[in-house]
């Protein structure tokens, strides 16, 4: 495959093996326009960026993943949820849970180490606080994007690891393309996407 029909595939089966129910849809959506002020604070005020990004774009987007995503057996796509995350490309459902907790982490690590193992000046008003663990939550992102790059070049190879990263800085764009009419849907009581229309339009997996 080429690198754009391989960015298509991994979205497609993003979007189908974990985007079923409307309402994990609509918190994708919330969340994608988070990231993008994220991405426009981070010219100005990193820190910021970081909050908005981790407290805001990440808690939606998990939440959507963790409590409204069905675990039970994929009718649409004839798989278990076990072998969807045997699959995962990025980060199934057991990796976050390790990279959610190393981010909850950083705040108490900072509380015991004010700087940080020497990386910062220790801290001497809350803001300063805030600053230095919305700093340290910035570098994790950027690391965990990293590290799954790096692991997939071995994995599955240097074309995959660099689609699926780019896959990463761009979802928040190509979310809101798809689902900014999950709201109408959730008004409509359809509270699953099928996907028949995305199966018509997934003419690129003929291509594998």
């Amino acid at each position: 495959m080429t690198f754009f029909e391989e960015l298509q595939k991994q979205r497609w089966d993003d979007h189908r093996y974990y985007h079923h129910n409307r309402i994990n849809q609509f918190l994708h959506l919330l969340s994608a326009s988070c990231f993008l002020a994220s991405y426009l604070l981070v010219f100005y005020y990193p820190a910021a960026a970081a909050l908005v990004g981790w407290l805001l774009a990440m808690v939606l987007r998990q939440t959507g993943h963790f409590f409204f995503e069905p675990k039970s057996y994929d009718e649409v796509n004839k798989a278990t949820h076990e072998y969807k995350e045997s699959v995962k490309v990025g980060y199934n459902l057991s990796r976050k849970v390790v990279l959610l907790s190393i981010w909850a982490l950083v705040p108490v690590v900072l509380f015991f180490k004010p700087d940080f193992f020497g990386v910062f000046t220790p801290a001497t008003t809350f803001s300063a606080f805030i600053n230095n663990m919305a700093i340290i939550w910035l570098y994790v992102g950027l690391g965990a994007i990293l590290f799954r790059t790096v692991h997939l070049f071995k994995i599955m190879g240097v074309q995959s690891g660099l689609v699926w990263m780019s896959k990463i800085i761009t979802d928040p764009f190509h979310d809101i393309k798809i689902y900014h009419k999950s709201p109408y849907y959730i008004m409509k009581g359809e509270m699953y996407d099928h996907m028949d229309d995305w199966y018509e339009e997934a003419t690129f997996e003929n291509k594998a």
